[in-house]
């Protein structure tokens, strides 16, 4: 009986205490978390240092600044995008410089829908979705109120044929909020071209939010917010 009581007590508290299992190959390179840690927003004196203009550091990429026109899920200009002027960590934009050359060799490139976003637009989001009754964004991590692109290490972007400027099917638009958009439920060529923009991401060292299949992040070691508009860049 007292062994039986033992090995009840033992396997209850294996199971409380269970081994967490590595991250499989499938799991790997992807991240689960939609809000950054909360932390004191960093002077515009640092972000300017920080910071480094992707258009100037990635040589034929393309570009549509969703946030700095009314052609986004607000229909407004997001407060701090007064000018569609595309920023990134420095360590981040030279790692996306890779992306692109690697896409080239097989007549493809990089089109930037989003990458640094002031504090005050990620703001402007929350407020929107309060505003609006969308709170259940927030809560499904659609969109966060902390985010990594507030810091700099975070990107939306697709693939383009170099040759039309066609973006490649990837089964959603940028910025659909649903299960479509996980970067996991898709098949056939939508599936491939997803790996095809994951895989040269991952080359490069970013990590892929699995819950929209355009949006990337990039570690560095010291990461912080910043509310530095883009219109005084």
């Amino acid at each position: 009986m007292r062994a039986t009581v033992l090995l009840a007590l033992l396997t209850g508290l294996s199971g409380c205490h269970q081994r967490v299992s590595p991250p499989t190959a499938s799991q790997a390179g992807r991240a689960t978390q939609a809000n950054a840690p909360e932390q004191p927003t960093a002077p515009d004196s640092v972000a300017r240092m920080k910071l480094a203009d992707v258009a100037a550091a990635v040589p034929g990429a393309r570009f549509e600044l969703r946030y700095a026109t009314s052609r986004n899920f607000t229909g407004a200009v997001l407060p701090g995008y007064g000018a569609p002027t595309p920023l990134l960590r420095r360590e981040g934009a030279t790692a996306l410089a890779q992306v692109q050359q690697e896409l080239e060799a097989q007549g493809l490139g990089l089109k930037v829908w989003d990458a640094y976003r002031p504090v005050r637009a990620t703001l402007g989001m929350v407020a929107w979705c309060e505003r609006n009754q969308r709170t259940e964004l927030l809560d499904q991590g659609y969109i966060a109120r902390r985010s990594r692109h507030n810091q700099g290490v975070a990107i939306d972007l697709t693939v383009v044929d170099l040759k039309t400027g066609r973006e490649l099917d990837m089964g959603t638009g940028f910025d659909e909020f649903s299960e479509r958009a996980h970067t996991a439920n898709a098949a056939g060529p939508v599936a491939a071209n997803r790996r095809i923009l994951g895989d040269a991401m991952r080359h490069a060292g970013f990590v892929n939010y699995v819950d929209e299949w355009w949006h990337f992040s990039f570690d560095v070691p010291d990461p912080m917010p910043f509310d530095l508009p883009l219109e005084r860049w």
